[in-house]
């Protein structure tokens, strides 16, 4: 269940967003994905989502080519955007209802109920999304991205403007996810990643600084923290 990213490219006109990357995640691990503003994270888990066309490269997903085979590919995604576009007007059971019938989930009741438990929506699952916080949001959000199973959870910024009760919450429900599935994680919040990360992947401007297991950081920048191996290569 990993990610393979082969010397991937992808240019907005002028400007190289992505400058032939290539990583090979490990599987059941979640991993951080970090880099500033603009170090093409966001691209790259679009790409790997299938939503965003790319250059040049090769993108495996569970051996899975998403360029050649990208239905396939999406069968075994679930993603989370930064922005998590929810339909507000809609009740919980029935844009998760709706999420399960794109994917053409066989008994779906009883998936959706699995997931409000998982996702603890259960107190929320009769009211409209805009009557939700943005944490309960979140796991709407979450709970679409997991209702059809898939092996490899793409999350971007799931805990972004969640104020620290609502992070702890989120925290524990993607420990709990990543127990059978590979999570790539993007974050700015390096305590997150402490808490959280197998892996750790930064990107600076396009540019893959660095991949290395958590259990090897102390060992490769030592007496260092997250953030000072964080500021040390991305800063310019």
């Amino acid at each position: 269940m990993s990610i393979q990213v082969k010397n991937l490219i992808k240019t907005y006109g002028s400007q190289k967003a992505l400058a032939s990357i290539s990583f090979e995640t490990q599987s059941n691990h979640i991993i951080g994905f970090l880099g500033p503003n603009g170090a093409g994270k966001s691209t790259t888990m679009k790409i790997l989502s299938g939503i965003l066309p790319f250059d040049q490269g090769e993108c495996l997903i569970n051996g899975i080519n998403i360029h050649l085979d990208p239905i396939k590919a999406k069968k075994i995604i679930g993603y989370l955007p930064e922005n998590n576009p929810l339909y507000l007007d809609m009740y919980v059971q029935e844009i998760l209802t709706f999420e399960a019938n794109l994917h053409g989930i066989l008994h779906p009741k009883n998936r959706i109920q699995e997931v409000i438990s998982l996702t603890g929506l259960t107190k929320e699952q009769h009211k409209r999304v805009n009557q939700l916080s943005k944490g309960y949001r979140q796991r709407v959000g979450l709970a679409m991205a997991i209702i059809h199973d898939p092996r490899i959870l793409i999350l971007d910024e799931p805990t972004s403007g969640l104020d620290p009760n609502q992070i702890l919450e989120i925290r524990a429900l993607i420990k709990e996810l990543s127990k059978n599935k590979t999570v790539l994680l993007s974050t700015h919040i390096m305590q997150e990643v402490e808490i959280l990360c197998d892996e750790i992947i930064i990107l600076d401007r396009g540019i893959l600084k660095d991949h290395f297991l958590k259990s090897n950081a102390a060992t490769k920048f030592p007496n260092q923290s997250m953030e000072e191996i964080f500021v040390q290569l991305t800063h310019h």
